[in-house]
């Protein structure tokens, strides 16, 4: 990713986009393990279940336009088992980031971008892959996030604009 041109103030920031439980946070961990770069989740800044356009809000005002300024990225975590946000977090002096999720390759992310990647597997292998990840805690929630990911997908078309596609089942 340090390849490709930085943006704003010099930092490389990487999204890594796909439904879910496509693979983004796998390799999103691997990406920013060997870049030595700290990780933005999506999942801490969505607001709850119906929270998908307010995490995009969020990236935007809380992380990628202050990076873009050359300033701090700074965000609250939403606290999915209270639901509301929680404590601040902060990253400062990276030179290259990496968001992960629904919503971080949203086209108005796309001029603090460096990269886009998009991953896609079938509905069942997502299906099956995110409730292992999450537990039965996201089953009843499921097709209300896929609606979510409908709608935000057909307004923002990730999969066309993606630098690369990989696809993981």
């Amino acid at each position: 990713m340090r390849t490709r041109p930085a943006r704003g103030a010099g930092i490389h920031v990487l999204a890594v986009e796909g439904r879910s439980g496509a693979g983004k946070s796998t390799l999103a961990a691997a990406v920013a393990a060997a870049l030595t770069a700290p990780v933005v989740r999506m999942d801490d800044l969505y607001d709850g279940w119906d929270g998908l356009q307010a995490g995009v809000d969020a990236l935007l005002e809380w992380v990628l336009r202050p990076l873009g300024r050359g300033g701090r990225a700074r965000w609250r975590r939403y606290d999915w088992t209270r639901g509301r946000y929680a404590e601040w977090h902060e990253i400062a002096g990276a030179d290259a980031v990496v968001i992960e999720g629904v919503g971080s390759g949203a086209r108005e992310a796309g001029p603090f971008l460096s990269g886009l990647v998009w991953l896609e597997a079938g509905e069942e292998v997502r299906r099956a892959r995110a409730l292992e990840r999450d537990g039965e805690l996201y089953a009843p929630h499921w097709r209300r996030w896929a609606e979510q990911e409908e709608r935000y997908y057909a307004r923002h078309d990730v999969r066309s604009r993606a630098d690369l596609i990989i696809v993981t089942g």
